[in-house]
């Protein structure tokens, strides 16, 4: 099993720090989201929205700083941590800005890097970027094997229904290929994992809703010929973490991956703190250490 730590929300300026002792104590990776605006009139639903009117849970004012900015400098300053995308909205981005990113942050930080993709749900931010919002997810299928042309090294070209692109040369590039994983739990998205990607990113689930989902990817693997030992399976359990319950995981369910955020039930800090808002990580130290102790030793591999 290997653990992410999971920063949506969390002060932009926490990042850093946060990545330092993570790698300090020895976690495999942190995981970063994307957005780009939330517009004031918003229209769009949130597909995990536990409100009536759909609404995200986070406020308009909640900062989502850039990922590759944001995995840059975190990589600059960690030699073990994994950075991964969760998840990138690739489909409202030009092909060949996200293939310069990802591939340069690829060879920044020693292939310590996976890119986390799925197809978006807010029409606005595709609006804005001149993307078609109804293809997004064509698109986002298509653009997988294409990104991998690119970072192939040479001249390489790609020739497709929605990308087309001659004889190019992209440096630098990755060493190795950079793992892709698709993210949703759509039967539309567990099909595009299943025939294109390198792994599945999930949400944090009830355990029989972790089965559910797991068996319909598992499902796709089988049906696409794919070899299920070599799929990533990321997801987090809305469970008591403990090493019973991981191994568990791996064992019962196939998951290789889970999210976790070591310090969010610490009794000795505040909400805010528990929530990512704070000024000094090294309050989150001794949750961290206690983690990487209790869990981490037993269970990543």
């Amino acid at each position: 099993m290997r653990f992410w730590v999971a920063t949506a929300f969390m002060e932009p300026r926490a990042l850093v720090p946060l990545a330092r002792l993570l790698d300090e104590y020895g976690y495999h990776g942190l995981m970063v989201s994307d957005h780009l605006v939330y517009p004031r009139q918003l229209e769009s639903r949130y597909p995990y929205s536990p409100h009536p009117d759909g609404r995200p849970i986070w406020e308009p004012e909640t900062a989502w700083p850039d990922p590759w900015v944001a995995i840059g400098a975190m990589s600059s300053v960690t030699t073990r941590l994994h950075f991964a995308t969760n998840i990138y909205v690739a489909p409202h981005r030009p092909l060949l800005q996200v293939a310069k990113e990802v591939g340069t942050a690829a060879v920044l930080s020693d292939n310590r890097v996976v890119f986390g993709v799925g197809a978006g749900w807010m029409r606005e931010e595709f609006e804005l970027q001149g993307q078609d919002f109804a293809t997004r997810g064509k698109r986002l299928t298509e653009m997988v094997p294409a990104l991998r042309a690119l970072w192939s090294g040479g001249f390489n070209e790609f020739h497709g229904e929605y990308y087309d692109v001659p004889a190019v040369t992209m440096e630098p590039a990755p060493t190795r290929m950079v793992p892709i994983y698709s993210g949703g739990h759509t039967p539309v998205a567990l099909r595009r994992a299943a025939a294109v990607c390198d792994g599945w990113i999930g949400n944090a689930y009830r355990w029989d809703e972790a089965a559910t989902h797991v068996g319909a990817l598992r499902d796709q693997l089988v049906a696409h010929d794919r070899d299920v030992d070599e799929f990533a399976v990321v997801c987090g359990l809305y469970e008591l973490p403990t090493a019973e319950l991981f191994e568990r995981a791996e064992r019962e369910l196939g998951i290789t991956d889970t999210l976790c955020l070591p310090w969010v039930m610490d009794p000795d800090l505040t909400d805010d703190q528990r929530n990512g808002i704070v000024d000094d990580v090294e309050v989150y130290r001794p949750s961290v250490e206690r983690f990487a102790t209790e869990i981490l030793a037993r269970c990543q591999h």
